[in-house]
């Protein structure tokens, strides 16, 4: 792989929170067999029961990874942005995609095939201690979504994907008051929530009356110790 910006093809992976822990060589031999591949919004990367040969380094752009029921209604599990990986459950076990994926944006990323990852990880286990690390996180945050679409009310659900989305924005440092960009628009936001639109529009307004989130442009500035009062409603 040619890394863009004089990077050497190892430095270009460690911009990947996933492979930024990998000893250089090893992210030197993953880069060996990858190449990068270009969508344009709307494009399906794959779909649920597609194989899971490859992984997905994103490198541009916004894409979405969703569920669509026979009817049609879709439920969105999550957006993947530059430096974020797709596709890694499916290397390790091999067993089809279990969702699809859809560029949101004209979006760009780096395929790993798995046979490549394979072969790389018998030469360094190494690969599997950083992925187990990474998976418990994911499964940390996959608990989170389920916890809020069973457990919790509308307002809340919205109130803790705020203070979620807060948290991926900042890496963890969160000051009183901190400006959101949220990369969802409010059809995708219904989605995540698993409520209509105009009841999430609802919710929103309320928060907003309540004074713990206030509108600057497409921002949301929000007051974190007002959200997290209401993330757990008695």
């Amino acid at each position: 792989m040619t890394a863009p910006d004089g990077k050497s093809s190892a430095d270009l992976l460690a911009d990947f929170p996933l492979l930024s822990g990998l000893p250089k060589d090893a992210r030197a031999a993953l880069a060996e067999r990858m190449h990068i591949r270009h969508w344009s919004a709307g494009t399906i990367l794959f779909q649920r029961g597609d194989p899971g040969d490859h992984l997905i380094a994103v490198t541009s752009g916004l894409i979405r990874v969703q569920l669509t029921t026979p009817q049609g209604r879709q439920v969105i599990l999550r957006q993947f942005e530059t430096g974020d990986i797709l596709g890694e459950i499916a290397i390790i076990d091999g067993d089809p995609r279990s969702a699809e994926a859809v560029a949101v944006s004209d979006a760009a990323g780096l395929i790993l095939p798995r046979a490549h990852f394979l072969s790389v990880a018998r030469r360094m286990p190494v690969l599997y201690e950083v992925l187990a690390r990474y998976f418990c996180r994911l499964l940390r945050d996959t608990n989170f979504q389920i916890e809020s679409i069973a457990l919790y009310d509308l307002q809340a659900r919205l109130v803790r994907f705020l203070l979620f989305s807060l948290e991926q924005q900042s890496g963890g440092d969160t000051p009183a008051f901190m400006e959101l960009h949220l990369k969802v628009n409010q059809t995708d936001l219904s989605a995540f929530l698993g409520a209509s639109r105009p009841k999430v529009n609802q919710a929103m307004q309320a928060l907003l009356a309540l004074g713990v989130v206030q509108r600057k442009g497409d921002a949301l500035i929000c007051d974190l110790a007002g959200l997290r009062a209401l993330s757990e409603p008695e």
